[in-house]
């Protein structure tokens, strides 16, 4: 039986997604409590790796294995042996056919960032932070020269492994409630560290060190260094993948609504 989970976590204690020798990535912690529930060996694929520092809020897994359980069960089982901030959300039997990564039509992220003179504290971790005003309408016109397929170079890391570094970015929506910005962004893939780079962009524009127009600049000189610096992990969200209709994966948490 193939099976998918949804997993939701803060990533602040973990190397990222993606398994690692010391053990401390969301992946090991999943595989490790998979293991000592099923009391097998378990390897996940996943539709979307994150690094340190990042959150989910829907990373879906799949992985194949001969064990009948009710969803619920893998649902209370696998957190039965995960630390308090990792969770799996939901269970779902699959079709052989459906692959987390390959199956999704798009991912989605989004970027919670404080406004204020003062550092987050009892949302440290959890936020990025400016400590100048932003402007929302500079913001939301650079974010429009985004928009549609490009190549995405000036915004890609140097270790990024993608095959190519053209996506097609088909939402970029900028809200705010009090003194907390969400930034919300859809987009077939993404490159390694695409959106902090885009947040450090827009930042910059937003608090007019930049005009808009200097955002299609950067993406026509398809170079990293014409990009603004890397922007903090701290507030990065993994919303998750989108699927067609028919495979019937959930296309949200209640956690999603519940960002600022």
């Amino acid at each position: 039986m193939r099976l998918a989970l949804g997993i939701s976590y803060n990533g602040q204690a973990y190397q990222g997604w993606q398994s690692q020798l010391s053990g401390q990535t969301v992946q090991d912690k999943l595989e490790t409590a998979l293991g000592k529930f099923t009391v097998q060996r378990v390897s996940t694929l996943c539709a979307g790796r994150t690094d340190a520092g990042v959150h989910g809020l829907m990373q879906v897994v799949h992985f194949d294995t001969p064990l009948a359980r009710t969803p619920s069960s893998w649902v209370r089982g696998t957190n039965s042996f995960l630390p308090q901030d990792i969770a799996v959300e939901w269970a779902q039997a699959v079709p052989d056919e459906f692959h987390c990564r390959a199956s999704a039509l798009s991912r989605r992220y989004a970027y919670i960032l404080l406004e204020s003179p003062v550092r987050p504290s009892v949302d440290a971790g959890r936020v990025g932070w400016a400590f100048r005003p932003l402007d929302m309408d500079a913001m939301q016109q650079a974010s429009t020269h985004l928009l549609g397929e490009h190549d995405f170079t000036s915004f890609r890391a140097s270790a990024c492994q993608a095959l190519s570094p053209v996506k097609t970015l088909q939402r970029i929506d900028i809200s705010r409630r009090g003194a907390y910005w969400r930034f919300e962004f859809e987009a077939n893939a993404f490159l390694h560290h695409m959106i902090r780079n885009i947040m450090g962009c827009l930042i910059a524009v937003g608090q007019h060190k930049h005009p808009p127009d200097w955002i299609r600049q950067v993406l026509s000189e398809r170079d990293r260094d014409a990009a603004a610096p890397t922007f903090s992990p701290h507030g990065l969200y993994f919303l998750g993948p989108r699927y067609a209709p028919h495979w019937g994966i959930p296309d949200r948490t209640p956690a999603y609504d519940g960002l600022p």
